[in-house]
């Protein structure tokens, strides 16, 4: 059952096969097994049965919510919930209760969503590898599949692979079959490099398409809700229920497409599919580039016209990006200093040391460094040379997909990493800012860009472990870009994930619902 996609899911209630009650235990009893994952922060357990419970009450009655009514998910823990401590993984918002929701949260729960919890993140949302949160490391669920293992992967109790980051708790609890949706923050990639480590579907949508209010920002004018789930209809159903304007976020807007149901099928003979000469980027790996070429090759063998199309500017998008992200961090952390919420030094010898103890108890050195980093660039005398530089790259590197896009190129097909997802004793080898930047070359563009993208699992690497691609869509084409991602993902079959905590009652669940059918578990 843990198996099943939401829509699975949801017939599965209508037709009394399974109660909300009984899923919402089966997925805290995984939340339990799989605790070495380090997924959670906070398990709302409680809360989390009482919804069930409310849930069980409206199937019974043949009054459902809508789509989502009774299922289990997971929030990042940089979305506010109310009454339930939002810390954003750092020790500066320890004990932190907001009195409200974010609206995107609030929506899941209008719905009928059951929340299981709170996931585990790069402090701030600040990495890309979900290591570098107070509450320590998230373990990538594929580091315990048999496909790694059995082809010579390290010992997962000593060197595991990482998650991505910053949402890797939420892709860890979608994985590992803890939850069947998980919203991350997709800044510069945070909800798709989990998301394509961990073998999930990630959607970023364009910017403004989904509220941020009650989302903890970390760069206002790149900062978007992310979606992660099991499948690409998923997606699109959790993006439907989000979308839409909001009264308390000035920047969201209204889409001009209400109904995300997406076709079965589709035709994509009239597809016109860019291929960024750019992101041929060093350091991409030959299994990467393989699949890349090979999800060329099929859609052009469908009918699909691929062509090489140019980004000049990309190129620059790295260094622009994190004079951007480092400006706007040192703005939106400057409310942290102890007086209004938070953590609070014990040092009061002056206001002046209060904020400088606050501040040095509260944040890791990660977020400690970009505060730095941005007010240097913030400083009158560098402002002009640094700051305004970075708006205008900014604005060229959006010229580009624009230029493309209106050339008539429908999406554009990349990479979303690198790489396979590296082991852990190997990525911390680096400093947070230089994983950063490797991490995030084929995501954050967009991001700088305001366009939709999204991430689908391709293929299992030599190492037994996801490689995945991108798909990035013109401003407000999401329903369109999430159709040929559906396409997509029934071509590839990609295999599904089998577990140590897997029961025969699992897999026979499974098969007697049809999961085979959707793609081949990875025994």
């Amino acid at each position: 059952m843990l198996r099943l996609t939401i829509r699975e899911v949801s017939q599965a209630f209508r037709e009394g096969r399974i109660s909300p009650s009984e899923l919402c235990q089966k997925c805290l009893n995984r939340i339990k097994k799989t605790r070495n994952l380090n997924a959670y922060i906070t398990v709302t357990e409680e809360q989390a049965v009482e919804q069930a419970r409310a849930a069980d009450e409206r199937f019974q009655r043949g009054a459902p919510k809508g789509p989502l009514d009774g299922i289990p998910i997971a929030v990042k823990d940089n979305f506010c919930t109310e009454n339930t401590e939002t810390t954003c993984a750092s020790k500066m918002l320890k004990g932190y209760r907001p009195p409200f929701n974010a609206t995107v949260v609030q929506k899941l729960l209008d719905q009928g969503a059951v929340l299981l919890g709170k996931t585990n993140l790069d402090e701030f949302a600040m990495g890309s590898g979900s290591t570098d949160g107070a509450f320590g490391p998230v373990r990538n669920p594929w580091s315990y599949s048999a496909p790694y293992r059995d082809r010579g992967g390290a010992d997962p109790d000593s060197d595991w692979v990482i998650t991505g980051g910053s949402s890797g708790g939420s892709a860890a609890a979608v994985a590992s079959l803890s939850s069947f949706l998980a919203l991350g923050s997709d800044t510069g990639g945070s909800t798709r490099n989990p998301a394509a480590h961990c073998g999930l579907v990630g959607l970023k949508p364009t910017y403004g398409l989904v509220s941020r209010h009650g989302f903890i920002p970390l760069v206002n004018s790149m900062d978007v809700p992310g979606i992660m789930t099991r499948s690409v209809h998923d997606a699109a159903t959790v993006l439907g229920v989000l979308q839409g304007q909001d009264a308390k976020d000035s920047t969201t807007i209204r889409h001009p497409e209400e109904n995300f149901h997406l076709p079965d099928d589709i035709d994509v003979r009239d597809l016109r599919v860019g291929i960024p000469k750019e992101y041929h980027a060093p350091g991409l790996s030959r299994e990467t580039l393989a699949q890349w070429s090979r999800v060329a090759d099929v859609l052009e063998r469908a009918g699909a016209r691929v062509v090489t199309v140019s980004l000049p500017h990309t190129q620059h998008s790295i260094v622009c990006y994190h004079v951007l992200c480092a400006a706007e961090v040192a703005s939106n952390m400057a409310r942290f200093d102890g007086l209004q919420y938070g953590h609070r030094s014990v040092e009061d010898s002056s206001t002046d040391a209060l904020y400088a103890a606050t501040r040095h108890e509260g944040f890791n050195q990660v977020v400690r460094g970009r505060i730095l980093s941005g007010n240097y660039f913030l400083l009158r005398r560098n402002y002009q040379q640094y700051f305004v530089k970075a708006q205008q790259v900014r604005r060229l590197i959006a010229d580009d997909f624009a230029q493309v896009f209106s050339a008539g190129v429908d999406l554009l097909l990349t990479p979303t990493t690198l790489s396979d997802a590296p082991s852990h004793a190997h990525f911390i080898q680096e400093d947070n800012r230089t994983r950063s930047m490797q991490e995030d070359v084929f995501t954050q563009p967009v991001n700088m860009a305001g366009l939709p993208a999204v991430t689908v699992p391709m293929a299992l690497s030599g190492r037994g472990l996801p490689i995945s691609l991108q798909l990035i869509g013109p401003a407000l084409q999401d329903r369109k870009l999430l159709t040929v991602a559906g396409w997509l993902e029934r071509q590839v079959a990609f295999p599904q994930i089998r577990l140590p905590w897997d029961t025969e009652e699992d897999e026979e669940e499974g098969c007697n619902l049809g999961v085979a059918e959707r793609g081949q578990t990875a025994v």
